[in-house]
């Protein structure tokens, strides 16, 4: 890692978000709720303490990236443990979180904050931000933002590889019915 505030640091990563006695624990609940896996989800964890350490250290407004930004969300639901042990006992500093106005120059202002978190990232802890956590600022604001939430009771979900591999059996079955009602046989 680079220049560290070691005492920051070693708060954060002995930090452990929500009641431990819980039975569903806070990264139980993130997982479920974005369909992670735990291995991912301890990582997303992980980085939401350093997008905090960011926040307090880099100098500068620091924007997260989506999945950090889940876990922050689902943070601040814990609002006891938020605002009363996180922020005073951990951080030593209020943390808020504030969503965006809209418009272009929101999207810039943005887009320009999350280039500068990503150059701290790798300046504070010496190492590039893992990709799958934190994708390049196009991915960030072009595409996640078009995600949502699917209760799975509601929809299927599929993966656009697979739903290409049913639409075209579908449409194969539809020119074999088609064939079928015509004549049905070839001469």
């Amino acid at each position: 890692m680079g220049a560290l505030s070691t005492d920051l640091w070693q708060r954060l990563a002995a930090y452990e978000i929500g009641p431990s006695d819980a039975s569903l624990s806070f990264a139980r609940r993130l997982a479920r709720e974005n369909r992670w896996t735990e291995r991912f989800t301890t990582r997303v964890i992980r980085e939401y303490k350093r997008f905090c350490y960011l926040a307090k250290t880099a100098g500068h407004e620091v924007t997260p990236s989506d999945a950090v930004d889940q876990a922050w969300h689902l943070h601040l639901t814990y609002s006891r443990d938020y605002w009363q042990r996180f922020c005073p006992e951990v951080l030593e500093a209020e943390l808020h979180h504030g969503p965006t106005a809209g418009g272009t120059n929101e999207r810039t202002r943005y887009y320009d904050q999350y280039a500068a978190t990503l150059k701290s990232y790798e300046e504070a802890f010496g190492e590039a931000p893992p990709e799958d956590i934190w994708p390049d600022a196009n991915r960030r604001f072009t595409v996640d933002p078009l995600s949502f939430r699917v209760n799975p009771r509601d929809a299927i979900v599929l993966d656009k590889v697979v739903a290409g591999w049913i639409g075209r059996g579908l449409l194969i079955l539809l020119v074999i019915a088609a064939f079928l009602l015509v004549g049905g046989h070839l001469q």
